[in-house]
């Protein structure tokens, strides 16, 4: 956890660089939006204007939760690990996607009730799932600081294998219960604004959900300018481990793809803790899940799409990758002002 002082600022002045070079181009300033910031965002992260994301992985961190116990979900904690071992053999949701966006996909056990039966996940369990936060906390505090460490260390090892930009994504029967709690907290919004039907919930389900979220809240007490007792008692170990990749990517500059509510859960817990990684992420949609938006503006991200995306999985963060090649392909190859003898455009104030 001492990793997360060295933090700092990325590189201005290879923002500054990526930002001439765009103005350089044939076309009118800041014309391609937001895509344009974000490749200036990410040659300050890499430290260089020659912004390379050729190699990418999504990580996916499967977890399980007590407060299933409380009827939050459609269906039962056993199907985590159905998921989880599907993503890791190479046959689910995510891995349909990142085959058409050229990215590696790593499933990683963070905190399964039952092991996949598989042999191809990364094996980092902290603990067999979290317990009912409406009884005690979700994690004991080594649990917690634990999954940080573990998402912290996974950035570290990718970056080691060569990879350039990460996609956060989660699988976990019943998370949507947690990230719309932590959003009650950081949003200070009451738990009925935040919270949604998640994988599908009847109405009655709904208020049942709503009324778990405010007894949690109720008996932790917990509070914005507290994020890690916040993401201790209301939290999930894979919301842990994304926190720590989250606050990984500042620490090793690696950029962060945010996919849909829970990875955004993790990512403003990870901005209370240390304000300047949201330097590091890239909001690549905002989920149909009611919080998204609000937690995304609390970190001053704007996300590319809005499509009402709520699979999970890194589905909708590995949809961005292909608008990031399409900006770098105008970035790197598209004619200059100077090449063709034209004027530049100048700002107007």
């Amino acid at each position: 956890m001492n990793r997360i002082q060295q933090i700092k600022a990325p590189d201005h002045t290879a923002y500054l660089a990526a930002k001439s070079y765009w103005d350089s181009i044939a076309k009118p300033l800041g014309s391609f939006g937001v895509l344009e910031e974000m490749i200036q965002k990410i040659a300050a992260i890499q430290g260089t204007a020659a912004v390379d994301i050729t190699n990418r992985t999504a990580v996916i961190f499967c977890a399980d939760h007590g407060i299933v116990a409380e009827g939050v979900t459609q269906c039962g904690s056993e199907v985590t690990a159905v998921c989880a071992k599907a993503i890791a053999e190479g046959t689910s949701n995510v891995n349909a996607v990142a085959n058409t966006v050229h990215a590696d996909v790593t499933a990683v056990d963070i905190g399964m009730k039952t092991d996949a039966d598989t042999n191809k996940i990364t094996q980092k369990k902290t603990a067999c799932g979290t317990r009912n936060f409406t009884i005690e906390p979700a994690m004991t505090e080594e649990q917690m600081t634990s999954s940080i460490i573990t998402g912290m260390d996974i950035v570290r090892e990718l970056k080691a294998s060569g990879t350039q930009i990460i996609v956060s994504g989660e699988m976990g029967i019943g998370n949507t219960t947690p990230a719309s709690a932590i959003a009650s907290v950081l949003l200070e919004m009451m738990p009925e604004t935040v919270t949604g039907r998640g994988s599908g919930l009847t109405d009655e389900g709904l208020r049942r959900k709503i009324s778990v979220i405010r007894r949690g809240i109720e008996l932790h007490q917990p509070s914005a300018d507290r994020p890690l007792h916040l993401l201790q008692t209301l939290g999930g170990l894979e919301i842990a481990g994304m926190t720590g990749m989250f606050l990984g990517g500042a620490v090793y500059h690696v950029p962060v793809i945010i996919d849909g509510v829970i990875s955004a859960a993790a990512a403003a817990i990870a901005y209370q803790i240390r304000p300047v990684c949201a330097e590091y992420m890239l909001a690549s949609h905002c989920s149909g899940e009611p919080a998204a938006s609000g937690l995304l503006h609390m970190m001053r991200l704007k996300p590319v799409i809005d499509a009402g995306l709520r699979l999970g999985e890194g589905t909708g963060g590995l949809l961005l990758l292909p608008l990031l090649d399409g900006a770098l392909a105008l970035y790197r190859h598209a004619h200059t002002f100077e090449e063709e003898n034209i004027e530049g455009y100048r700002e107007l104030s």
